[in-house]
């Protein structure tokens, strides 16, 4: 299997939706709108089918779970220009970004005061998503093979927190969050430098990130990490 589609399951795996359908080799996840991610379909692989009953199939699994179609597809392979044949187009107002890095490095050996933990501690799943919790993104969060929930306090306040989520010996990182006024303080390096323990002996680890956001992607340069590839979530004509 090629690096980029071993990391895409790595990525898949480790970020469970609430419901998964698989086309052939394409997965249909939904999770209520809660990430890009959770609510595409990943488009790897062969569907089985032609591609124009794929993608109808994309839009009436959307549908049928509430949510809006979207294709997450490699930037440069073959199903981008196949989207664009049956008139899907990159979605560029996805909030996130219109596109995103796929990065990955092997586990490095920094000092730490991040606290790693099997499940979320108080206050951890609201940091992470900004507010109160929804049943989605509790699913979203907590589930995967085996997860921790890394947490630097100051006090009793937790400040930061990041996700990590082995799969296939892979730690995929997620959910870096630093409280703002906590920020450029070198709390999320601690909380990488914690995951990176935490999963010592994983043969490397890898995450995602928008290629517009400069300061994480400036943080994960200087932890070492490297870009595999890209993709970009597309969308049917109106």
């Amino acid at each position: 299997m090629s690096t980029v589609a071993t990391l895409e399951s790595v990525c898949a795996d480790a970020w469970p939706p609430q419901v998964t359908q698989e086309l052939g080799q394409w997965r249909l996840r939904a999770a209520s709108g809660y990430t890009g991610r959770a609510n595409s379909a990943l488009l790897h692989g062969d569907p089985g089918v032609p591609t124009a009953t794929a993608l109808g199939r994309v839009v009436s699994f959307a549908e049928e779970h509430g949510i809006r179609p979207y294709a997450q597809v490699v930037v440069g392979s073959r199903w981008e220009r196949d989207l664009a044949a049956q008139g899907w187009s990159v979605n560029l107002a996805h909030p996130k970004g219109a596109e995103s890095a796929v990065l990955h490095s092997p586990l490095g050996t920094g000092p730490t005061t991040a606290q790693v933990d099997t499940e979320p501690p108080p206050g951890w799943l609201e940091l992470a998503v900004g507010g109160a919790v929804s049943e989605a993104q509790r699913h979203v969060l907590t589930g995967g093979p085996k997860v921790g929930f890394a947490s630097v306090r100051k006090g009793a306040q937790i400040v930061g927190v990041a996700r990590g989520c082995v799969v296939d010996d892979w730690l995929h990182i997620a959910v870096v969050e630093v409280r703002h006024d906590y920020r450029r303080q070198g709390i999320a390096t601690e909380l990488l430098n914690g995951l990176d323990r935490w999963a010592a002996g994983a043969r490397g680890r890898v995450l995602q990130v928008a290629t517009d956001n400069e300061a994480a992607l400036a943080l994960y340069q200087r932890q070492g990490y490297r870009e595999s590839h890209r993709y970009r979530y597309w969308v049917p004509a109106s």
